[in-house]
């Protein structure tokens, strides 16, 4: 049995002003939108490329509400394209530094509710693992966002209907 707080669902205030940072940053060319749509579903969608040295594509917001400090994880119910995603977590307002990933695979066309525990996520920096951190702060999270990467060229779209933070009753 488990808990859950809502965090965003799109049909409400939370969450609604998401933004994309893609690999443009650097030089890229590939980009991504993220919408929310009529029947309370947001879609994060676009095209990834590797020219240019690119090969991200992200979006991200910032969250009203920020202590989970009393729960296990985040769930998301998703619908894919068959590709990996990641969910990012970061602990501060900065638009570049150490963030919290934990990745997940979903399958072409299903809903699905994908768990990612806390005490998965892992530090990065600019795609690369930081071994040596602090791990991540749940009683801060300030930021969450999704990227696709890993050289998955070409259109991608994840629909999200929620995203919840959850907790394991014993």
């Amino acid at each position: 049995m488990s808990t859950e707080k809502l965090i965003c669902d799109f049909s409400t205030q939370n969450c609604l002003d998401w933004y994309s940072v893609d690999d443009v940053v650097m030089g890229g060319v590939s980009g991504s939108l993220f919408r929310r749509n009529t029947d309370g579903t947001g879609t994060f969608e676009g095209f990834l490329s590797m020219e240019n040295s690119g090969g991200f594509a992200s979006v991200r917001t910032f969250l009203p509400d920020r202590d989970y400090s009393d729960y296990s994880g985040i769930r998301l119910c998703v619908k894919g394209d068959g590709k990996r995603y990641s969910f990012r977590i970061r602990n501060d307002d900065r638009f570049d530094g150490i963030v919290y990933k934990s990745d997940f695979d979903t399958i072409s066309g299903e809903w699905m509710e994908v768990s990612l525990p806390f005490s998965q996520f892992k530090a990065a920096f600019r795609g690369r693992t930081v071994d040596g951190t602090h791990p991540l702060d749940a009683s801060n999270i300030v930021q969450i966002g999704v990227l696709v990467s890993k050289k998955q060229v070409g259109s991608f779209i994840l629909d999200i209907d929620w995203i919840k933070a959850y907790r394991e009753s014993v």
